[in-house]
């Protein structure tokens, strides 16, 4: 019961800081960059106080002058890094990457910490697993910036009758996506949780039953069950849907848009830095939270390019995580702007949904297995630093590097993918010392299908 009363409270503080981030959404461009200019200083002159390793990367920086400009000084930060540097980078003394594995070891459900931390864990879509500490104050803004779109929206043409939420996401600790997605945006609005993850069957069972107005979820999930609407296998009416955690896709747009004419909202975010981008439903691709997060899209070497020039990589400065600061972090993704004005009026500058492949997902003739299964099992096991899946006729090679239970993990992926439909799965895990990478480009490819 501690953890439903403390949630219980938090939400009533989401609520109340929601008003405020409604607001910022008709801010103007000088507005917007002020307020953007200030939170950065408070970030890089606490960061720099508070972390020895922001301190080395900062130490040649006026952090009371900065702007966004002035962030091309500062070194990269990369997934490697925040993750062998844990205890050089968390500004709390009172934490420690031992201290918050034993919380992950220990919980069964969600949890806050003695001091109201929430902590997390998620293998990526790269596949290193990361381990991730959200303070108080944080989860209120990303909680604001995921949901302000859609509430404001709420609030000027409310929903006739209940309203009810069903919430498409991992459904299960470690991963953040079930506490931060399981939030009302009307008042009076039931939410439901239902694991992404079951087999389709069991979800679009789920759904049926929870009969929602409004749903949230992995977009390829909310398109297959677009396309089980359209086919008639089950009534599904949503006045208004939001995607996120994967790459919303046109088939899965417009089998949405076929199955329920409702309005949608993708959202690109991550667990590093929360909440990146959000799309208003009326425009072309997804609206920066630009009160919250800085964006640079660079070349190879790190240097800022122009707007209309091609990017190597986007790097992400979080404005309010104050307790594990990300500052110049690469996100792995490459982002397209967008010029010109947006139908729905906002000044926040856009970039276009983020791509996407449908080739991380394994196909067995009629079975198909998403990328999600193996991420669930894999990236968050603490003792897997990085893994590739390789598919084979029957199941999958895979590849670790870490010192994980070989038997326990092939017993855990074995049993996902029977859960999966695929009948007799044959795996075999290695521990190796590095996965190959790409030789031009440097990256590693995750999931190899056949």
């Amino acid at each position: 019961m501690t953890y439903e009363r403390v949630r219980a409270a938090h939400l009533h503080a989401v609520q109340a800081a929601m008003e405020d981030h409604i607001a910022r959404l008709d801010w103007q461009r000088e507005r917007i960059d002020r307020y953007r200019d200030q939170r950065l200083r408070m970030l890089l002159g606490f960061a720099r106080e508070r972390s020895p390793f922001h301190a080395r990367r900062l130490a040649d920086l006026d952090t009371a002058r900065a702007t966004v400009a002035d962030l091309a000084a500062v070194p990269i930060m990369t997934k490697a890094e925040a993750q062998d540097c844990w205890d050089e980078i968390v500004t709390d003394s009172e934490l420690s990457r031992a201290r918050v594995e034993r919380i992950l070891a220990q919980q069964e459900w969600y949890s806050y910490t003695r001091d109201d931390y929430q902590v997390f864990s998620s293998g990526g879509s790269s596949g290193v697993r990361g381990v991730y500490v959200w303070g108080w104050q944080f989860f209120v803004s990303v909680a604001c910036l995921a949901w302000r779109t859609q509430a404001r929206a709420e609030r000027r043409e409310p929903a006739l009758g209940p309203t009810r939420l069903a919430v498409l996401e991992a459904g299960a600790p470690p991963h953040a996506s079930t506490p931060l997605f399981d939030v009302p945006t009307a008042a009076g609005m039931e939410t439901v949780v239902i694991a992404a993850g079951a087999p389709f069957d069991e979800v679009l069972t789920a759904v049926a039953a929870a009969r929602p107005t409004h749903l949230v979820g992995y977009p390829s999930v909310i398109g297959r069950l677009a396309r089980a609407a359209l086919a008639g296998e089950f009534d599904c009416r949503p006045v208004r849907v939001s995607t996120n955690s994967e790459p919303l896709l046109d088939e899965d747009r417009q089998a949405i848009a076929d199955a329920w004419r409702a309005p949608v909202h993708n959202l690109w975010g991550s667990t590093e830095i929360g909440v990146q981008a959000v799309g208003c439903a009326l425009g072309q691709g997804l609206h920066i939270c630009e009160d919250e997060v800085v964006l640079e899209r660079v070349d190879e070497n790190g240097v800022p390019v122009a707007p209309d020039e091609p990017a190597a990589r986007t790097l992400a400065t979080g404005l309010a995580n104050r307790t594990f600061p990300f500052i110049r972090y690469d996100l792995g993704d490459e982002v397209t702007l967008l010029s010109g004005p947006c139908e729905c009026g906002s000044s926040f500058a856009r970039v276009a949904d983020i791509g996407g492949r449908r080739d991380d997902d394994f196909r067995y003739g009629a079975i198909t297995v998403p990328a999600i299964t193996f991420r669930h099992v894999l990236g968050t096991d603490p003792h897997v630093s990085e893994y590739q899946v390789t598919q084979t006729p029957t199941g999958a090679d895979i590849l670790t590097v870490g010192h994980p239970d070989v038997d326990t993990l092939t017993t855990s992926v074995v049993a996902a993918l029977r859960r999966c439909g695929v009948p007799d799965p044959t795996v075999d895990i290695r521990d190796v010392d590095r996965i190959p990478r790409n030789q031009a480009s440097g990256k590693l490819k995750r999931f190899i299908a056949l």
